[in-house]
């Protein structure tokens, strides 16, 4: 399809184009529509939520009462939707089935919403990200991948809620794929970051051996599932592979955890790895892995050196990374650790912070020299591996203020979050 044609002139009437229509991007939606502003929103997945969707066994640590944007909550009541119980906690089915697809399906977001949309290149109008002469009258130009064939639109401005759950940071400790590792991934014995242990996926680590890497949330929520199959399978083995010298980060905050549920979920992983169910090593680097008939073979670096570990199948808990390749024609300025917009990336990183430490923040920190270019929701964190939905939600409602010409709202930011165990500087 060739480029469409479209007058500077006419770019202010374009709509906001956001990418990805999973929680925040269908917040920024909701806030959008709100203030009369016209958008579309592009999806990859074949429905809102898609992402999350893949994630749907697991519960969230935040209730609902963080988990539901206030704009979207307006619109979905104008549709007579009863909200869940405040202080309940959702699994990702039910953040889909009784929050995303409702807000999906209401009048104006059905409208505006296109699934199957893969967008690969964000740009200007005739300008690459070398020209800088009459770049913010420009129409912003999104190139989408479809069933159809490639897609072009045109939108005034441009919001980037993509997420990060399709790039998966490789095993290796340098960020880089070790020896192996796509040829492993193609055959299937790396699984997902969070693979259903105890529904759809228990046939293939029941009775076997496996191996889980990393340190987050992510990991903690997979080991104690296959901690619970040990129990009810004979023969069923966890290793879990730690880089770091100690596990006291991933037990967390325990019972001053601010969020009860993450709280609870390092308590039951610590109690799981002193009863014998988990093997934990610690200061654990993987080296290769070699894919065979039956799983594969990983070499690690270890105390003891290298060492090898038969197992059926790898579970990469390492965290994910934006994609930005999509991006390479904007004129962006990110932070050279975190990959994350400039101004907010010494704020989040997690050497130093966690998600509740993050102050409220909207349009005025997450700008670009591009202008009424946005990145939102988990992309905006880049590397960082904790995010609330609720961060992004402040961060679209101000977004949309900016782009609708509301300053004051734009830069008055206020979020509560919770503060203490592994939210927090010192955990």
């Amino acid at each position: 399809m060739d480029h469409p044609r479209t007058d500077q002139h006419d770019a202010a009437a374009l709509p906001v184009a956001i990418i990805g229509a999973g929680p925040v991007g269908l917040a920024a939606a909701a806030h959008l529509i709100e203030r009369g502003i016209d958008v579309v929103l592009l999806e990859a997945g074949p429905s809102a939520g898609a992402a999350v969707a893949e994630w749907g066994h697991i519960k969230t640590f935040s209730t609902w009462r963080y988990n539901i944007d206030a704009a979207a909550a307006r619109l979905l009541a104008a549709h007579g939707w009863e909200p869940p119980h405040p202080k309940r906690l959702p699994t990702g089915t039910d953040l889909v089935e009784q929050y995303l697809a409702p807000l999906a399906g209401t009048e104006p977001i059905a409208a505006s919403l296109r699934t199957g949309h893969r967008v690969t290149a964000v740009s200007r109008l005739g300008l690459d990200t070398t020209r800088t002469l009459g770049r913010a009258d420009a129409p912003f130009l999104i190139v989408s991948e479809t069933a159809d064939g490639v897609v072009h639109l045109t939108a005034r401005a441009v919001i980037d809620a993509s997420g990060t759950w399709a790039q998966p940071n490789p095993v290796g400790a340098s960020g880089l794929e070790v020896p192996g590792e796509q040829e492993a991934r193609a055959a299937g014995v790396v699984t997902s970051a969070l693979p259903d242990v105890l529904g759809a996926e228990r046939d293939r680590f029941a009775g076997q051996h496996t191996l889980v890497i990393g340190g987050g949330h992510s990991a903690a929520n997979t080991l104690l599932a296959l901690g619970r199959l040990v129990d009810q399978v004979p023969g069923t083995r966890v290793t879990w592979g730690l880089r770091a010298p100690s596990p006291a980060r991933v037990y967390g905050g325990g019972d001053a955890d601010g969020l009860p549920e993450r709280g609870a979920l390092g308590t039951r992983l610590k109690n799981m790895v002193e009863s014998g169910r988990i093997e934990l090593r610690t200061q654990f680097t993987v080296a290769s892995v070699h894919p065979h008939t039956s799983g594969l073979t990983v070499h690690a670096h270890t105390p003891h050196g290298v060492e090898e570990f038969d197992v059926a199948a790898l579970v990469p808990a390492t965290g994910f990374r934006p994609n930005l390749g999509l991006l390479r024609e904007l004129q962006l300025e990110l932070d050279p650790v975190m990959e994350a917009p400039r101004e907010l990336g010494p704020l989040i990183d997690p050497q130093f912070h966690s998600c509740g430490t993050v102050p409220a923040h909207g349009a005025t920190l997450l700008a670009h020299p591009e202008p009424n270019f946005f990145i939102v929701g988990m992309k905006s964190y880049g590397r960082a591996p904790t995010f609330l939905m609720a961060t992004g939600y402040e961060q679209v409602r101000s977004i949309a203020a900016h782009l609708a010409g509301d300053q004051p709202a734009a830069e008055h930011v206020e979020l509560e979050l919770p503060a203490t165990g592994v939210c927090s500087t010192n955990a």
